[in-house]
């Protein structure tokens, strides 16, 4: 997560998106933003500051600018200057709105920049929060495989050299589509969701151990990759052990905290033969199936409880009766 980002990297990565202008100092452009929070400061304004959050942007909209102008010179000037005693990291005015004279005189004075944007303040604030949101997200990072199986994005996990990439390099080949591989990037926006990319530097770079880089995009084409996906499944991937129990149902699910978040985990073991690829497309379908409401081991659990129930044992279904007299 970014402690802080300045307000040069704001207007450099949202000069076009948000349609901002610089309208003063320059000098205020390596000042810090801190929070993804932002404020539209009318009761400042009007002189009460108890409450005044000055370390956030400061979005002034018609309210704002309209109120301005409706001061008299003497009341304008020592509203802005009380405005302005604080350390604000930056202004924005919305609506192309005409900025007072004097409030630019100030941010000048002080090296605090004023942009302008067409957008109106509901729109500015939307975009602008969405941004900030993303730049300020909780962040960590897995060592492992991100891979899109059927919309599904799985992250495989495990010791080094297991054969993380290997898999991923399989999966591409029948069609999925490769996120990141040996360090994936896994952000947190809202409340529950994880969104995973792979650095900029090792952007869809496969290591295979014997072999060496693997360009994906130039190999397989634009259909191999994607930038990034969210996570929703994690598959653990282990050796087997002899003697050692495994479940063999699915009834509960293994659920891990990342970022605070449930994310459904898969522990899977692996031993020589076993085909790792379909079974990855299988957990990808099965998951699917979850999401449309249908537990493959709670529905059997439920129908052998309900036989369990009945005195006598269930008889064959009758459109099953051909069943007796099949004789292949």
């Amino acid at each position: 997560m970014n402690e802080y980002i300045t307000v040069r990297t704001l207007l450099s990565e949202n000069e076009t998106d948000l349609k901002l202008k610089l309208v003063c100092s320059e000098n205020g452009l390596n000042r810090k933003i801190t929070t993804s929070e932002i404020h539209r400061p009318g009761l400042a304004l009007s002189g009460f500051v108890e409450l005044f959050t000055h370390d956030r942007v400061q979005i002034l909209g018609n309210t704002e600018i309209r109120y301005l102008a409706a001061l008299s010179s003497g009341a304008l000037i020592r509203s802005i200057d009380r405005f302005m005693e604080f350390e604000i990291p930056a202004i924005i005015v919305t609506n192309n709105n005409p900025i007072p004279k004097p409030l630019i005189e100030a941010a000048t004075r002080r090296y605090i920049s004023i942009f302008s944007t067409p957008y109106s303040t509901t729109r500015l604030v939307h975009l602008l929060s969405e941004y900030l949101e993303r730049k300020f997200a909780p962040t960590t990072s897995k060592h492992g495989s991100l891979v899109d199986v059927y919309g599904i994005g799985i992250l495989f996990t495990g010791r080094s050299g297991i054969g993380k990439s290997e898999i991923a390099l399989d999966l591409v080949e029948r069609g999925h589509r490769l996120v990141a591989d040996d360090l994936v990037v896994i952000r947190k926006e809202g409340e529950s969701i994880l969104i995973g990319c792979g650095r900029e530097i090792g952007k869809h770079l496969l290591e295979i151990r014997g072999v060496g880089l693997i360009d994906v995009r130039r190999i397989f084409g634009i259909r191999g990759v994607r930038m990034q996906k969210r996570v929703e499944v994690e598959v653990h991937i282990v050796d087997w052990e002899k003697g050692k129990e495994y479940d063999r149902v699915g009834l509960e699910e293994n659920m891990i905290k990342l970022l605070d978040v449930d994310l459904p985990q898969v522990i899977l073991a692996i031993n020589p033969g076993k085909n790792v690829t379909v079974i990855a497309e299988t957990i990808a379908m099965n998951h699917l199936l979850k999401m449309y409401g249908h537990h493959t081991p709670r529905e059997f659990n439920k129908r052998l409880k309900d036989y369990m129930k009945q005195k006598d044992i269930v008889p064959l279904d009758k459109d099953l009766d051909y069943i007796h007299r099949d004789y292949e």
